[in-house]
């Protein structure tokens, strides 16, 4: 009984940590959306998966408050295509932000009171369906 309780107790812990700041939400009020050109993606395409992130973040991440988010550009999203083949999906998506932790390091896997600038978000998806964000990170 002791060993089941200890496993649910960290299979929450690892949910948590892949969440980020926690399940409260985040502050994307002020949060700048640079305009990057792009040869493979329509200006719509990279708003959409913006879009994707800026409600995850608003959704999930408690004590974080987004600052900047933009597209990392089409050589870094050809750079993460195995991303897309690794998922069954057609096509990825490479996306850059800037953001700061308050006092409560979110759900404690953060440093609080720190700025993470260039943090990675990788989104996949078939054309003409939705993104699906599949990870982030440095």
């Amino acid at each position: 009984m002791k060993k089941k309780i200890v496993a649910i107790l960290l299979c929450g812990t690892m949910f948590l940590g892949i969440t980020g700041c926690g399940k409260n939400g985040g502050n994307i009020e002020n949060v700048k959306i640079k305009e990057i050109s792009s040869e493979i993606y329509s200006q719509k395409d990279i708003k959409s998966a913006i879009n994707t992130i800026t409600k995850e973040f608003n959704d999930t991440w408690n004590g974080c408050t987004l600052k900047e988010i933009y597209y990392a550009g089409d050589k870094m999203s050809l750079d993460y295509q195995d991303w897309a083949d690794r998922n069954n999906k057609e096509v990825v998506i490479v996306l850059l932000s800037k953001f700061d932790v308050d006092s409560s390091g979110g759900d404690s896997s953060l440093n609080p009171y720190s700025t993470y600038d260039d943090w990675k978000w990788i989104l996949v998806r078939n054309k003409g369906e939705s993104w699906i964000h599949v990870d982030h990170g440095y």
